[in-house]
């Protein structure tokens, strides 16, 4: 037998295999109609998923992170006011989907600049805003925004820049926290909570 003809029946049967291993029970068959799937017979989906991780970052981590944001972390434009919410650490600036920001103690306010730059903005988003004007809820800290390098906006206050934590993957966790003792949260008034 040539390769080829191996080949072909190498396909013929795990095309087999799979039709017989989707089809179901007979009870379940009998229960729905030509065409429709329930959920359990649904394909899975096939975006990757982002295991979290419960390592503290190190140094390097600020710089080198990989792990994707996930929500609004993504460097999310703040289209609706920030606010606040009550967390672990009292009450904290948060954007529209209730995830909590941070300010990099290296950023110098009222420089127009970020100190977060290259790799260290994958663990630590900006985040963004489509006016230079962003609205606020109950955030009585200065609220403004400086250009990222990229052209886009990104909002301040009381003059520095704040960011999303990669590893913040629900509303109000606040995983960033302390991390290398220079990313802080932010209260209401502006101030960093430490």
């Amino acid at each position: 037998m040539n390769k080829a003809m191996r080949v072909l029946f190498a396909v013929i049967a795990i095309c087999l295999l799979a039709l017989t291993g989707c089809g179901g029970s007979s009870t379940e068959s009998e229960d729905i109609p030509a065409g429709e799937e329930t959920a359990a017979e649904a394909p899975p989906s096939e975006e990757p998923t982002t295991e979290p991780t419960t390592e503290a970052p190190t140094e390097g981590a600020t710089t080198e992170a990989s792990a994707e944001p996930s929500g609004e972390a993504a460097g999310g434009t703040v289209g609706t006011p920030l606010g606040v919410a009550e967390t672990d650490l009292g009450e904290v600036v948060v954007d529209a989907e209730g995830m909590v920001v941070y300010y990099f103690t290296n950023d110098e306010a009222n420089s127009g600049v970020s100190a977060c730059e290259g790799g260290c903005l994958e663990a630590w988003p900006p985040v963004l805003s489509d006016s230079e004007t962003p609205e606020v809820e109950g955030v009585t800290g200065e609220v403004g925004t400086i250009e990222t390098p990229d052209g886009e906006l990104q909002v301040t206050i009381n003059g520095m820049p704040i960011y999303y934590f990669a590893e913040d993957e629900a509303p109000g966790d606040t995983n960033g926290q302390g991390v290398n003792e220079v990313w802080y949260v932010v209260a209401p008034d502006g101030t960093m909570i430490q």
